[in-house]
């Protein structure tokens, strides 16, 4: 089932991390069409995946974290620009170069928390999970993971506004049933945790 084809990939701007681009494709009737597509891929890069059938590489992570030692989902409450609001979300950044997920993962849980990555328990199934297909072709590694140490925000970059936070199950519930702005990530965990506790990380 490979009736829509790529034809070419014009780009309308690009950014440090982050490029837009008009991409060309004759759809399952044979007619030209365009879609724009946001893409944290350079152009060369988005060429050879759409035009040469290259595997494309995981963009970020996404950490599911229990915290060990207070067996309390970790949470981040983090201000977004394209909403102007506070939002929940589950700790997450961008894999630098050929950094591992590991590595990602350590660095980013520390950065947006101040906690320390005690252990890797599960990477989702599949090798990369996407989020809004439908207009961008990021992808995530989704991993969940132990870690322990104290909350803290001296290790944020100076753009980030984030307030990270312990959810016990009750705090779950409560969170789900109010009124706050969750993102979709967090909130099927927050479900899953309600559910299933820590058993969600083994």
């Amino acid at each position: 089932m490979n009736n829509t084809k790529i034809k070419k990939i014009s780009p309308l701007v690009e950014t440090k991390f982050v490029g837009l681009y008009d991409v060309e494709y004759k759809n399952k009737k044979g007619e030209d069409k365009h879609w724009t597509v946001a893409s944290r891929k350079n152009r060369e890069d988005l060429e050879k995946i759409y035009l040469e059938n290259e595997d494309d590489r995981i963009d970020a992570v996404v950490i599911a974290a229990l915290h060990k030692s207070k067996n309390k989902l970790v949470l981040i409450k983090q201000y977004r620009v394209p909403i102007n609001r506070y939002i929940y979300e589950l700790p997450a950044g961008l894999v630098d170069n050929d950094e591992d997920t590991k590595g990602t993962v350590a660095r980013e849980l520390k950065e947006e928390t101040g906690l320390e990555l005690l252990e890797i328990s599960k990477i989702n199934s599949r090798d990369k999970v996407y989020l809004s297909p439908g207009m961008t072709d990021e992808s995530v590694a989704f991993v969940y993971c132990l870690c322990d140490g104290e909350i803290s925000n001296e290790y944020l970059e100076d753009d980030e506004d984030i307030e990270a936070i312990l959810v016990s199950k009750e705090d779950a519930k409560a969170i789900l049933q109010g009124n706050e702005i969750i993102d979709i990530k967090s909130y099927l965990i927050l479900q899953m945790f309600v559910n299933m506790g820590k058993e969600l990380f083994e």
